[in-house]
C-alpha cells in the first residue's frame, strides 16, 4: 500500500529517540533474536522477570542526545512516507488518528492519540525499561507506541514475513490497536487471564488483529485533513498478501515451533498464525467493530 505523494505529514507526531540509549546493558550476551522470540510468546515482561538481556556489560544505558537533528523532521509528504521506513510509520499514525477519531465519536468514546517513539537499542517507559528485543509494543501507563525500526528487518528475516509496506503498516495499525482497546476497556483481560488458547490475552491480541484489518478497510477513503485527499491509495492483492504474510509470521504456533521445534497452545498469548490473519481479515471484510468481539467468539478459528 503506497500513500499518495500529497499526503502531508507533521514530524511532531513521532518522538524520535533514535541514537539515544546506546550502551552496556546487564545480562550475560543472550541473542537478540531468542530475547525476541521469548518477548512475543510470553511478552515484553519476560526479559526482566528472567534477568536477561541483550549485551556483556554491567552498567545501565543512558539516554543521551547525539546532537543531530531527529531523521524524523524529513518527513513531510506521501514520497518520503514511500521510500523510508520512519515516514511510512508517521503516516500509518496519521492515518490511524484520522480513521480512529470519528469512528469511535460514533459510539461516544473519544479518542486520544496515542504516542508513537521510533528508539535504538532501549528506552524509558512508563512501563519500565524496554529493548528493541521486545519487538513494538504499546504501553498503556504512558499511552505510547514504542518500535525499535530494525524490527522491521527481523520481521523478515527471522520470522520470514513480508517486507512490503502494508506488513508494516499492519504492526503500527496493531498497535493502536491496543490503544483503542485501552480506551473501550477491552484491554485489562490479557493482564486476568494472560495464557492459553482461550484465554483474555490471545482475545485481546486477535482482537488488535480485527481492528488493524478495520483500519485497512477505510484507510483508503480516510482524508488528510491537509490536502484533502486519502493518505493512501487503493491497495492491490499483493498488499494484502503482505499484510496477512506479517499476521502470520507473529503466530504463537510459527514463532514456538522455530523455537523449540514443538507448539504448545496452553502457551499461547497472541494466537495461531491462523487466526492471526482469520482475525485481521475479519476487520478488513466488515470495517465494524461490532464484528471485532473476540471476546464473545465461541471459536477463535472462525470470526
Amino acid at each position: 500500500m503506497s500513500f499518495n505523494d500529497n499526503a502531508r505529514f507533521d514530524p511532531s507526531r513521532v518522538s524520535d529517540r533514535r541514537g539515544r540509549g546506546r550502551g552496556a546493558a546487564v545480562g550475560g550476551g543472550v541473542g537478540g533474536g531468542l530475547l525476541l522470540i521469548l518477548s512475543l510468546i510470553f511478552g515484553p515482561g519476560v526479559v526482566d522477570q528472567l534477568g536477561l538481556s541483550e549485551g556483556t556489560g554491567t552498567g545501565v544505558a543512558q539516554e543521551q542526545g547525539t546532537g543531530a537533528e531527529p531523521a524524523i523532521n524529513a518527513c513531510l509528504t506521501g514520497v518520503q512516507a514511500n521510500e523510508q521506513l520512519d515516514c511510512r510509520i508517521l503516516g500509518t499514525a496519521e492515518s490511524l488518528d484520522s480513521f480512529w477519531a470519528p469512528y469511535l465519536d460514533q459510539f461516544g468514546v473519544t479518542y486520544t492519540q496515542p504516542g508513537v517513539v521510533l528508539f535504538t537499542d532501549r528506552t524509558d517507559t512508563g512501563c519500565g525499561t524496554a529493548t528493541s528485543a521486545v519487538g513494538p509494543f504499546y504501553c498503556p501507563t504512558d499511552e505510547q507506541t514504542y518500535y525499535d525500526t530494525a524490527f522491521f528487518d527481523e520481521l523478515v528475516t527471522q520470522f520470514g514475513s513480508s517486507s512490503g509496506p502494508l506488513a508494516q503498516e499492519y504492526v503500527v495499525a496493531h498497535e493502536f490497536g491496543h490503544h483503542i482497546q485501552n480506551l473501550i476497556g477491552t484491554l485489562g483481560a490479557a493482564q486476568q487471564d494472560p495464557q492459553g488458547a482461550e484465554s483474555g490475552g490471545v482475545r485481546v491480541e486477535l482482537q488488535a488483529d480485527c481492528f488493524a484489518g478495520m483500519w485497512a478497510a477505510h484507510a483508503t477513503s480516510v482524508p488528510d485533513p491537509e490536502s484533502g485527499e486519502p493518505f493512501l491509495r487503493s491497495f492491490s492483492d499483493t498488499d494484502l498478501s503482505d499484510a496477512l504474510s506479517a499476521a502470520s509470521s507473529v503466530g504463537d504456533d510459527r514463532i514456538q515451533e522455530a523455537a523449540t521445534g514443538l507448539v504448545n497452545p496452553e502457551g499461547w498469548t497472541h494466537g495461531s498464525s491462523a487466526q492471526r490473519q482469520a482475525w485481521f481479515t475479519q476487520g478488513l471484510r466488515t470495517g465494524d467493530i461490532n464484528s471485532c468481539d473476540t471476546f464473545a467468539a465461541s471459536d477463535l478459528d472462525n470470526p
